[in-house]
């Protein structure tokens, strides 16, 4: 055991005092909190140290873009074997990080349009993977054992106090801040534009270490818009399969829906189909799910009642506005999302999953993980997970229940909509799953 004089020399502010230090090494490229965009290379190369955690804000629809091309651009010869932390994989630069050795591990959530590539660089040992993981358990380890050393965000706009307003895309940023801020970690901002003022304080300025104005606006995907002419006849009778057997069978009224035209298909049907059965009221009243704005019709017609929102969507920011009985949103009008919020109310508020997958086998396991693509998880076993913590009882949950007796507990309904074959003749349903092969590989 070791003697208490070796407790009384111990420091115990080492990672306050190294925060210091980088900030000491910035003096001579910011003013205040603020970096010019052309100093960003040469302040990143000072900022970081190799074999950081750095955590970059990339999902599946707001980056951190001008911040992400600029760690790509770093020498790695001064910047290497960076611990990448990231929700999304989602674009090229997120991977070019890899390939010039700037960063040589990564904890992820997803990798959508990038899912091929990084099945590749896995498999040419190009890229370590820590895990592949839920949204909400990334989120979560930000917190336990991989609290970020700098973490990389982006806002609309910034005021002289440093304080952040992220508008209707607020989704993951306040986890990420947090975490790092308070922990002694150096948080970097950039930002559409600084101003006088902002219309609400998303993040306050005391989390906020560093701000940088980008050369263009933050990137934000249009996820979940669809085209209704796209949708097929097959997805129209599987929505009317859904919403008859399932959600008026069950009486389901709190819901997540996955992305992609067959959940798209149910939601359109529901002031035509739905209303032909008499459902409205009885089903489909409060949702975890982006502003889809094939949800406009069901909401002009009085089915929904509320809508928590992950992110935001491209073009649905005036509707949204002017909708605040239905959609969650602030003083300025615009929406507040919260894509951490919105995982814990789709894991325990809700009474029903349903998505989609690209490979299921015999015991209805199912994975978005197949040879060549590795796609990973996203948020779907959160939502499509039925929580034992749950104590609220429901009549769809109820309804669920295998058990018997005084202690019976409900069960959330997991659905997924498949067809028997995917693109290019690709079965969906397997003996066995590859994402058990991709889980043996050593990381």
């Amino acid at each position: 055991m070791k003697s208490p004089d070796v407790f009384a020399t111990r420091s115990w502010t080492t990672r306050r005092e190294r925060k210091k230090r980088r900030l000491l090494r910035l003096a001579g490229y910011r003013d205040g909190r603020v970096i010019q965009k052309a100093n960003m290379i040469a302040a990143m190369e000072e900022l970081l140290e190799p074999g950081d955690r750095v955590c970059l804000e990339g999902n599946n629809q707001k980056q951190a873009d001008f911040l992400s091309r600029m760690l790509a651009e770093v020498n790695p010869a001064r910047i290497h074997s960076l611990h990448l932390l990231i929700s999304v994989l989602s674009r090229p630069e997120h991977l070019d990080l890899f390939e010039r050795k700037v960063a040589n591990r990564v904890d992820f959530s997803f990798s959508g349009p990038q899912a091929v590539r990084l099945a590749e660089m896995v498999s040419d040992g190009r890229i370590q993977i820590g895990a592949i993981h839920t949204y909400l358990e990334l989120f979560g380890r930000y917190f336990v054992d991989l609290t970020p050393d700098v973490s990389f965000i982006a806002a609309d706009s910034a005021d002289s106090a440093g304080n952040l307003y992220t508008g209707a895309n607020t989704e993951e940023t306040p986890v990420i801040a947090e975490a790092t801020a308070f922990r002694d970690g150096l948080v970097v901002a950039q930002v559409n534009e600084i101003s006088k003022s902002i219309p609400r304080v998303d993040i306050p300025g005391s989390w906020v270490d560093l701000i940088v104005v980008a050369d263009r606006p933050y990137a934000i995907e249009p996820l979940f818009t669809r085209d209704p002419a796209l949708i097929t006849d097959v997805q129209i009778l599987m929505a009317m399969l859904v919403i008859r057997g399932i959600y008026e069978k069950h009486s389901v009224r709190t819901l997540n829906h996955g992305i992609g035209f067959d959940t798209a298909a149910i939601e359109l049907l529901l002031p035509t189909y739905g209303e032909s059965l008499g459902l409205r009221g009885k089903i489909c009243t409060h949702w975890v799910l982006n502003p889809h704005p094939t949800l406009i019709p069901a909401i002009e017609s009085g089915w929904i009642e509320s809508v928590h929102c992950f992110g935001s969507e491209v073009g649905m920011e005036r509707y949204v506005a002017e909708r605040p009985d239905i959609f969650f949103t602030g003083s300025d009008d615009s929406l507040r999302s919260n894509r951490a919020f919105s995982q814990v109310a789709g894991l325990y508020a809700a009474d029903l999953f349903i998505g989609s997958t690209l490979q299921m086998d015999g015991q209805a396991n199912s994975s978005t993980a197949i040879a060549g693509r590795i796609a990973g998880f996203g948020g779907a076993p959160n939502m499509g997970s039925d929580p034992h913590g749950r104590r609220h009882p429901t009549p769809a949950w109820l309804e669920m229940t295998s058990e018997t007796g005084d202690q019976t507990r409900g069960r959330k309904l997991v659905v997924q909509l498949v067809q028997t074959f995917r693109d290019g003749m690709q079965p969906t349903f397997v003996e066995t799953l590859d994402a058990v092969a991709v889980g043996r590989r050593p990381s």
